[in-house]
Parts: C-alpha cells; sequence; structure tokens
C-alpha cells in the first residue's frame, strides 16, 4: 500500500499493513519511493500521512479511544 507524506508530496510504501492500522501504534514503517532505486526502511508518523488522494487516514488508525471521543 502506497500513503503520501502530507508535506512532501513523497509516496511511501507502507511495509507492514497491521501496523498501519493498530491505533496503538504512532509510526509506521516503509520505503520511501523517492528515485529508481529501492530506498532502506525508514519509520513514519502516522498523523504526517495521508492516502495519495490527499484524504487523511481514518480515525481509528490513529486514535484507540476514537469511539469514547465520538459518544460525547
Amino acid at each position: 500500500m502506497f500513503l503520501q507524506i502530507k508535506d512532501t508530496s513523497d509516496l511511501v510504501k507502507i511495509i507492514d499493513i497491521q501496523e498501519l492500522i493498530d491505533p496503538n501504534i504512532d509510526i509506521v514503517h516503509g520505503k520511501d519511493q523517492e528515485g529508481q532505486e529501492e530506498q532502506d526502511t525508514d519509520s513514519f508518523l502516522k498523523e504526517n500521512l495521508v492516502f495519495p488522494s490527499g484524504e487523511n487516514l481514518p480515525r481509528c488508525w490513529l486514535d484507540a479511544n476514537y469511539r469514547k471521543a465520538t459518544a460525547n
């Protein structure tokens, strides 16, 4: 799966989807897709990533307590 870094619009290939959808994990491991050669794996804050369309990640992927916040 590819996501985009908010500030730079660079694409990142996510290594572990489970890591991405787990709201208790703040970072994901991926490979920046710059240049023609495969880049080394790096860590990215989930809050700095969006879908390539520009849409934000689902809140349930970022906040483990998202249900409590919407109940109020």
